[in-house]
């Protein structure tokens, strides 16, 4: 029998609530449809907010959203979408189908819809094709108390109070389209950008978000870490608050990934495989950080991450929608326990992306809504914001998979909070259930609080419109307290259980 030991009584940092965060870019039917129906719809809203998926995303605590990409952002110029609507300025979505942009969901939207979630904010500004005056003006607008053009005009448009801009984004993936620039290149623009990213209220500072590496350009950590603190180390605090790491599981190549609910054995493997390369990942970028910040000071976000499939047969190529099955939600709660055992380092994390693209937590088709496995995921894990990691490590557990494709049978993460133990643990095995023996340090008795699972009959179970809780979370009851406590963890399982 594989072993869970908790040592209770050691703790090894908090899980930033940020690390559930969420992406949401201007894609698809992400925004226009998905979160936005504007004010004269039919469908339900709160000043334009789509009610129903604001009502489900509040449910698993979003604490963060970012925005408006991803590419699109590099591409973006905050003042088309600002003022009177019938005004704004229409573009080319150039990165995403190719479709009109008319510009009615902007930054006052924006920072509505993060109102209604009770969320931090991230905004990606346009370091690819804009300049340091746009930036500056954008952050101007947004934060500024006093009197200025750009706070004049924000008032003018409607806000009379500034907004909190929790974190910036000081351009994207600017390794490719965001400029395909040399790691050289852009840390000196961040440099010089991000000087112009002002902080006018001292007591809600903007955290700066430097681009980071594609996956595994180990070379562009180095590069970009070297060069930002090549004479500036005084500078650490403020100049740098995080840097950013991008990677998609995906398990064909890349023109062609894989169907989303049409995999076998071998597939599911690599995908799970793929999925947990994100440790060492996360391990070997934190490493070279450690290099130039041995104290901690800046936080990895990865802020892209997730499923990569070819899109739904009939849809458009450049909108990204795929469906979401129990394969996905394994693939979550990888990361996520990955993410929470990293928590010294990783600060933030967005999954990719919030409603109707690549893996999303919502789907929506017109009127309709749907929550995917994944975000009963989130759901279920969202005791882990802002609770104290536990020391904890599974023994006398094996790998499993097909030949080539091999995962730890178990994967797991345990918090504490107000009191309560929180555990997630992943069964990875496609067709054995797992007993799993907890073992705490000190710790003799406990009541279970809570505890529930999502599973399904089959791996490619998902929701539908017509049947659209096919796979839930449902009430775990696979374990016995006869001796301590052991879990009897069903095939490809995501479990959490809560102690106290």
């Amino acid at each position: 029998m594989a072993k869970l030991v908790i040592n209770e009584t050691k703790t090894q940092g908090v899980i930033a609530p940020e690390i559930y965060g969420h992406f949401s870019e201007h894609l698809g039917r992400c925004i226009y449809e998905g979160l936005y129906v504007g004010e004269n719809s039919d469908i339900p809203n709160v000043n334009g907010m789509r009610k129903d998926v604001v009502d489900a995303l509040k449910e698993i605590k979003v604490p963060l959203l970012r925005w408006p990409g991803g590419c699109f952002a590099d591409e973006y110029h905050w003042m088309d979408g600002i003022g009177d609507k019938a005004k704004r300025k229409k573009m080319v979505n150039t990165h995403w189908g190719g479709v009109m942009e008319d510009n009615s969901f902007g930054t006052h939207e924006f920072m509505e819809l993060c109102r209604q979630l009770g969320c931090k904010t991230y905004v990606n500004g346009n370091l690819g094709s804009g300049t340091v005056q746009e930036m500056s003006q954008w952050v101007e607008y947004m934060t500024f108390d006093g009197v200025s053009p750009m706070a004049d005009l924000r008032r003018e448009n409607g806000a009379e109070e500034p907004w909190t801009v929790d974190y910036f984004g000081v351009g994207n993936e600017n390794w490719g389209c965001g400029g395909n620039m040399t790691p050289e290149h852009y840390a000196n623009e961040y440099r010089r950008y991000q000087t112009y990213v002002r902080q006018y209220d001292d007591k809600r500072p903007i955290k700066k978000i430097c681009c980071g590496a594609n996956s595994d350009d180990y070379h562009w950590t180095e590069q970009v870490m070297k060069t930002c603190f090549d004479h500036t180390p005084e500078h650490l605090h403020g100049f740098m608050d995080l840097i950013s790491l991008h990677y998609y599981t995906v398990p064909g190549p890349w023109e062609h990934k894989g169907s989303a609910t049409d995999f076998d054995e071998e597939i599911y493997y690599k995908t799970l495989k793929k999925a947990y390369d994100m440790e060492e990942l996360v391990s070997r970028h934190s490493a070279i950080i450690d290099q130039y910040d041995p104290e901690k000071k800046i936080g990895l976000s990865v802020d892209e991450w997730g499923n990569w499939f070819d899109v739904e047969p009939g849809t458009n190529p450049g909108f990204l929608y795929q469906q979401n099955t129990v394969r996905d939600a394994l693939v979550a709660g990888i990361n996520l326990n990955i993410f929470n055992k990293h928590c010294d380092r990783v600060k933030l994390a967005c999954i990719a992306q919030m409603v109707n693209v690549l893996q999303s937590v919502i789907l929506t088709d017109g009127e309709k809504m749907l929550r995917t496995p994944t975000y009963h995921v989130f759901h279920m894990f969202r005791h882990h914001q802002g609770a104290e990691l536990l020391a904890s490590e599974i023994s006398g557990s094996s790998k499993t998979g097909t030949e080539e494709w091999k995962v730890p049978e178990l994967t797991e993460s345990v918090s504490v909070k107000d009191g309560i133990i929180t555990i997630t643990v992943n069964n990875l095995s496609l067709s054995e259930a797992k007993e799993l023996d907890v073992v705490f340090a000190e710790k003799k008795d406990f009541e279970v609080v809570e505890a529930n699972i999502l599973a399904s009959a089959d791996v490619r179970d998902h929701n539908t419109f017509d049947d659209p809780d096919k796979v839930v979370e449902k009430e775990f009851t696979g374990y016995s307290l006869d001796g301590g406590l052991k879990l009897t963890l069903p095939a490809a399982s995501v479990v959490e259980i809560r102690l106290k």
